[in-house]
């Protein structure tokens, strides 16, 4: 760290600790970043979404999100399936589950807002070989255009899967990793900041702190508590949108599953619209964000799950 005029720190050839007024310029200039996507200072544009299309959840894949104008959501959470092979009736590559990701991540950039950010959760998978499935969505969003923000790294700690696939027992032949972690990709489209606005930011001082930590430490959710094979917890979709959304913000689940996202957007004060190609989990979703909903607006009202 140098100083600059003084008046703040200057980027060194070690790095810098402080933050405060801090230029940084000269590292952003070099030619590190040259080859990287960088801002297009886009202007900021926000069309409206149909009344009847918003807080909604709809049968169908996100490949082609029609309802949703051009520039339209602010925020983007979701967690991709990891069977798609069993969801979409097809012996699926590793090619064609990117592809298919790709595509919708391309439909994601059409309705984001220019600075909208888009929040990705996920695991990697396998040990004979593990893929890095987090590394080949990095490729593909950067392929896009995307604005890599960050990852975080979700520990699950001591919920996560009890696995004892530790290959060789104490014997260096074979050891495997078992993985207590996902992970949470952060990009955003055009540019890294969104302008003013008139909208109010509902994040708490202890939250902003918390959640502003590259790794996040809360319980995994179980299967059988929700009614899916695979849903994240409530406190992931609220963090995130706490985080990067103002409150009346609009809040896209391309892959909306059993509702946590719609659920985090009510309790925060944001509208949702998710995608889902199984029947039974927009069933799911729809019920259990009334029911949040409900709850939401006049607790004393509701006392027990709908019949």
């Amino acid at each position: 760290m140098t100083l600059n005029d003084g008046s703040g720190t200057k980027t060194s050839a070690f790095g810098s600790p402080g933050r405060i007024n801090h230029d940084s310029r000269s590292f952003y200039s070099s030619k590190l970043y040259q080859d990287l996507p960088g801002e297009t200072r886009t202007p900021y544009i926000e069309n409206s979404i149909q009344s009847e299309h918003l807080d909604h959840v709809f049968l169908k894949s996100s490949e082609k999100m029609d309802e949703l104008p051009d520039n339209s959501v602010h925020l983007m959470i979701t967690s991709p399936p990891y069977n798609v092979g069993k969801l979409y009736d097809k012996d699926t590559t590793l090619k064609d589950y990117l592809d298919l990701l790709k595509t919708i991540w391309q439909e994601v950039k059409r309705v984001l807002v220019p600075s909208g950010r888009v929040c990705i959760n996920i695991a990697n998978l396998g040990r004979k070989p593990y893929i890095p499935l987090h590394s080949y969505i990095i490729r593909d969003m950067l392929d896009l255009g995307f604005l890599m923000r960050g990852e975080i790294i979700w520990n699950k700690g001591s919920s996560a899967s009890p696995s004892t696939a530790w290959g060789t027992w104490l014997s260096a032949k074979n050891p495997i990793l078992r993985d207590v972690h996902e992970y949470i990709l952060i990009f955003s489209k055009d540019n890294f900041s969104r302008p003013p606005s008139t909208k109010k930011s509902t994040i708490s001082k202890e939250e902003f702190l918390e959640f502003t930590k590259s790794v996040w430490e809360f319980s995994a959710q179980k299967a059988t508590e929700i009614g899916h094979p695979a849903p994240f917890p409530e406190e992931l979709p609220y963090r995130l949108i706490q985080l990067y959304s103002f409150e009346g913000d609009v809040i896209l689940d391309p892959f909306m599953g059993s509702g946590q996202t719609a659920i985090a957007a009510i309790k925060t004060d944001r509208h949702y619209v998710g995608y889902e190609i199984k029947n039974e989990y927009v069933e799911l979703s729809r019920k259990r964000a009334k029911e949040a909903l409900i709850k939401h607006i006049s607790p004393t009202l509701f006392s027990k799950p709908f019949e």
